[in-house]
């Protein structure tokens, strides 16, 4: 079985060849620190519609790179599905993409607190008139964690490719 981002990559192409359109994605990634476009930049032809990505680990990044609102980071914390809800739309805006995933959380061991412990993830989409985040917790150390955060993204990604394929016909 292909990998998820071979799977992005064919998914991408027929989109493309069934519309006609293109199809531009970019990446808004805190958590897991440039794995989710490492990732999807391993395809041979993922320039054809990988933009770019922006590492936004700090706070700071998040609000003053991608405008982020400070509220929002004060009263749901940078760790929160409206943070990546709003980090995946600013980025979306930042590399004019059809498409950008985000992702914030805590890859672990400090961080956590008794509401958001470690492995507590939020990974965002937004495309055209549509974003959404979803929540996962997963179990392992720092680097599972950041390699199982860009896994879901990956998988919230594809499934919306194949949303958006079924629309289309």
């Amino acid at each position: 079985m292909a990998n998820l981002e071979t799977e992005i990559a064919s998914l991408v192409r027929e989109y493309q060849a069934g519309t006609g359109k293109p199809l531009t994605i970019s990446t808004a990634e805190s958590g897991t620190g440039g794995k989710i476009a490492d990732r999807l930049t391993n395809v041979p032809g993922s320039s054809d519609y990988f933009k770019g990505s922006l590492i936004a680990y700090s706070n700071e990044v998040k609000a003053n790179v991608l405008r982020v609102k400070k509220e929002t980071i004060e009263n749901h914390g940078a760790v929160s599905p409206q943070t990546a809800i709003e980090m995946a739309e600013s980025g979306r805006k930042l590399f004019d993409t059809d498409i950008c995933i985000s992702n914030t959380g805590i890859a672990g061991p400090s961080g956590a607190t008794a509401e958001k412990p470690v492995g507590l993830f939020y990974v965002a989409l937004a495309a055209e008139g549509k974003s959404f985040s979803q929540k996962h917790i997963f179990g392992g150390n720092r680097e599972e964690n950041k390699n199982s955060a860009a896994e879901a993204a990956l998988s919230v990604l594809k499934q919306y490719l194949r949303e958006q394929i079924s629309l289309a016909k």
